[in-house]
């Protein structure tokens, strides 16, 4: 299913660092963020999240246990931000599908929300991505409602904190002239063009 942005932008010289075997090993990458969410606007960047699978002597390294002796690098995650390229910007995180599964097993909010995300959503996944995908119910625990939980408060109380009180002045905006708070970012700047009302913000 489509092309891999990531190899894409590898090709064009954007993802300096990243090693070139980790862009041909992607099985699965998902815009998510505010364009999954339907709630992006004109400037939004584009957040991609991949999944590759690295080498197998990283996977599966010879003469080495996890948690016994000195650590070993290996292939983790990879990030990049704010990449300009063809007239979008891109936010990229690339996990190793070991460190993935853990994270997933966990029910860690992030991971499990990108296993959910719409189909249209999905911009490249091979056969490995579509068994993922397939099988994500699996991740699915008790585990769910701590960690959700957890994740709800933590960002209501990043919302009601002094950092973000113009939230309560939008809300107030919104109230005070009858406008949803459902609507997109692009479908309110063009209700308040619309009514002329950009002076009063």
């Amino acid at each position: 299913m489509g092309s891999s942005i990531v190899k894409e932008l590898y090709e064009a010289g954007k993802l300096t660092g990243l090693p070139k075997y980790i862009a041909n090993a992607m099985h699965m990458e998902i815009i998510s963020g505010s364009v999954a969410y339907g709630t992006s606007g004109t400037v939004s960047d584009w957040d991609i999240v991949g999944i590759c699978i690295p080498r197998k002597e990283e996977i599966f390294p010879t003469g080495y246990i996890e948690g016994f002796g000195k650590k070993r690098n290996r292939f983790r995650t990879w990030q990049k931000h704010h990449i300009d390229y063809k007239e979008k910007e891109y936010d990229i995180c690339i996990y190793n599908i070991v460190d993935f599964f853990d994270l997933c097993m966990n029910c860690n909010p992030n991971m499990i929300s990108y296993l959910y995300v719409p189909d249209n959503c999905v911009l490249h996944s091979t056969q490995v991505g579509n068994l993922i995908r397939e099988n994500r119910s699996i991740f699915l625990s008790k585990l769910c409602w701590p960690r959700f939980k957890g994740y709800a408060y933590s960002m209501l109380k990043k919302l009601t904190s002094k950092k973000h009180k113009g939230l309560d002045k939008l809300r107030r905006f919104e109230f005070d002239h009858n406008i949803s708070n459902d609507v997109t970012f692009d479908e309110l700047i063009n209700e308040i063009k619309r009514r002329n009302l950009m002076a009063k913000i």
